[in-house]
């Protein structure tokens, strides 16, 4: 068995070859004369796989980050296409309730609801014409010249999804009680 070193931690019998770049003993073990106190470090073929492997999995990891942009490039045009459609639906809705309102209401409530369905149809036709960069550059810069404004819209947007996500969880946990009330039995979960 080896000779323990008296600077290496409790537990460690010897220092394992190339286990640290700042090593200063000859990694390769070969008997040139370079012991312990040289300052030479010379590479071993394990050492030189290591970067190899560390290159590999850079590259992985490129390649992973690269698809997941793209997937979510086309997962927000999909989104950007389905909520220009609903915009421009809700103008129509609008645009065709305008006649109603000016006999209801008068012909001011009439132009005002037609000047919102025109808006709308402006915005949905813009939002349809961007590609997904665009919309993420466009919101980058509206971040940058209003951060107040993007924070208390995150604030908000943050607020309203958490009611959402809990009046779901609260609407299934009720029924979830009603159906084992009705049935009688206890309804396993799992």
């Amino acid at each position: 068995m080896a000779q323990q070193d008296r600077n290496l931690p409790e537990g460690t019998d010897t220092i394992v070859p190339g286990a640290s770049d700042t090593d200063t003993s000859d990694v390769t073990g070969s008997g040139s004369g370079a012991g312990r106190g040289s300052r030479s470090v010379s590479r071993s073929p394990k050492s030189s796989g290591g970067n190899a492997v560390m290159s590999k999995i850079r590259s992985g990891g490129d390649k992973l980050s690269d698809q997941a942009a793209g997937k979510a490039r086309d997962l927000l045009g999909q989104g950007m296409e389905r909520s220009a459609e609903a915009i421009a639906n809700v103008g129509k809705l609008v645009g065709d309730t305008a006649s109603g309102l000016d006999d209801r209401l008068g012909a001011d409530y009439g132009d005002y609801a037609r000047s919102a369905a025109q808006t709308l149809e402006n915005t949905a036709n813009r939002l349809a014409s961007k590609n997904p960069d665009e919309l993420i550059d466009d919101t980058r810069e509206f971040i940058r010249k209003s951060p107040g404004i993007a924070l208390a819209g995150a604030a908000i947007v943050g607020f309203a999804l958490a009611r959402l996500v809990k009046s779901g969880l609260s609407r299934s946990e009720d029924e979830d009680t009603a159906e084992r009330r009705g049935s009688g039995k206890t309804r396993s979960r799992g």
